[in-house]
């Protein structure tokens, strides 16, 4: 009996000494800088996504006018209300006209970074108007 004795002495010695031991640990760790000493970030940006609006810097000079050309159009954020088309064929916003198979309506154009061959997004209302399909990829002539 004292031989089993023995060995639950010692180790209800030792466990409080071990238990007391890991609480040190966890407060010696290094603690975390408060978020306001943090210094700002001034490591690489990431690009633009698409359908961005370009900064006021990008988006000056003299409003082109006239045919700016033809786009490929899908169907854009069908939840976004309004007759719109998001094209790298402007680069500033404003009222254009868009055609398809003889049909034309005012459409709000709205710059999107890529090159003028890239594809657009247009609004669901915009393309009902049109009379072009829905699930396809239109030809639009866009001009202002």
């Amino acid at each position: 009996m004292t031989r089993l004795l023995n060995p639950v002495i010692g180790l209800a010695l030792i466990l409080p000494l071990a238990l007391s031991a890991c609480a040190n640990l966890r407060q010696a760790g290094p603690s975390p800088a408060p978020v306001a000493d943090a210094a700002p970030y001034d490591g690489p940006r990431p690009p633009g996504r698409p359908g961005d609006m370009p900064v006021a810097a990008e988006a000056t000079g003299p409003l082109k006018t006239g045919d700016l050309g033809v786009t490929i159009a899908s169907l854009g954020n069908a939840a976004e209300p309004g007759i719109w088309l998001k094209t790298p064929l402007v680069q500033q916003p404003g009222e254009g006209r868009v055609s398809y198979q003889g049909r034309s309506v005012t459409a709000q154009l709205i710059p999107i970074a890529g090159p003028a061959t890239a594809g657009s997004r247009a609004s669901l209302q915009l393309m009902q108007q049109l009379g072009a399909p829905l699930t396809g990829l239109p030809e639009l002539r866009v001009s202002r």
